[in-house]
């Protein structure tokens, strides 16, 4: 069925008619490789069904767009439908984008990533400032990734309580440690310099390495939250590898390149990385059918208890 969303979809486009299509990933959008029989390939982005409003995704594609034109970072190069717009629709509920093929491929956790991630720390800082100054369009409408989004009843990729596997005794843990993150992130606060528009996801499936050059893909979680939490996202399923405190060290060392960094934002590093990793949990449970959710499974869970201890072991 999807598949046959995605054929219409082309049709609305002024592209190659027998191209071919090939689902590249499914989380919560689809996305197809368009081939061409030149060799010339597009990334078609179908929309999961409320996810995203039209205007929610134009103002995505609007800071996308202004970060490559602005010399910040390459991003997706939209494609316009046959009637000019870069967002298509399918009936009332499935919006379509289309971009041009990004060249490169995304990291690897088991290389040595160190240079990467000061390059991206460098590249998020850029982002940052960009924010702070780019005169956003009327009617700019993105998510905000307040720790209610993220961990609260209602959170927006499910509940942390329905992770696979969980315990009566995790449960119990994972409590202790969101009620902590609250507590902490009240503290901090959402001021100005600590929290606003942010790419939000910067995981390395939504990284491509092209030489020395990282591109970011993928601004469909894009929002406003607390810029640390960008230093959280690179670790994404990965945050209890050993390897993780060194990376965020060298991702700081790019920060400050380009902005500084308090000792206070520092020390809540670690609070964002846990923030992540219980949405994660959520995530894995609310997207199990996923090929993603499924190499990970219960396990993803039970590796989160040692740092929920570690946790409230250095902060409760």
């Amino acid at each position: 069925m999807e598949i046959q969303l995605a054929e219409q979809a082309l049709g609305l486009y002024d592209l190659p008619r027998d191209s071919s299509l090939h689902l590249v990933s499914r989380s919560e959008n689809e996305i197809y490789r368009v081939e061409a029989p030149s060799g010339v390939r597009w990334a078609l982005r179908l929309q999961r069904a409320g996810y995203q409003s039209k205007k929610s995704l134009a103002s995505e594609i609007d800071w996308l767009v202004a970060l490559r034109r602005d010399g910040v970072v390459a991003t997706p190069v939209p494609i316009a439908g046959r009637n000019g717009e870069w967002i298509q629709s399918l009936g009332e509920s499935r919006n379509v984008v289309v971009f041009e093929w990004e060249n490169g491929c995304a990291p690897q956790i088991e290389k040595d990533l160190r240079q990467c991630f000061r390059t991206l720390g460098s590249i998020t800082a850029q982002m940052h400032e960009h924010t702070r100054t780019w005169q956003r369009p009327e009617g700019f409408e993105r998510f905000t990734w307040d720790f209610e989004a993220a961990l609260g009843e209602r959170s927006r990729w499910g509940r942390w309580r329905d992770g696979l596997g969980m315990t009566k005794t995790s449960l119990d843990l994972f409590g202790r440690t969101a009620d902590l993150i609250r507590e902490r992130l009240l503290r901090y606060g959402s001021g100005p310099d600590r929290f606003g528009l942010s790419h939000c996801d910067l995981r390395l499936a939504n990284l491509l390495l092209s030489g020395e050059e990282v591109k970011v893909i993928d601004f469909d979680d894009c929002g406003f939250g607390w810029y640390m939490y960008d230093a959280a996202t690179p670790l994404s399923f990965y945050e209890h590898l050993p390897e993780a405190p060194v990376l965020i060290e060298h991702w700081l060392q790019g920060y400050r390149t380009v902005r500084q960094v308090s000792q206070e934002e520092e020390e809540e590093i670690p609070t964002f990385v846990m923030l992540r990793r219980l949405l994660l949990v959520a995530w894995v449970s609310s997207h199990a059918e996923t090929a993603l959710a499924l190499s990970l499974g219960a396990e993803y869970t039970e590796q989160t208890v040692p740092l929920c201890s570690a946790y409230l072991r250095c902060f409760g």
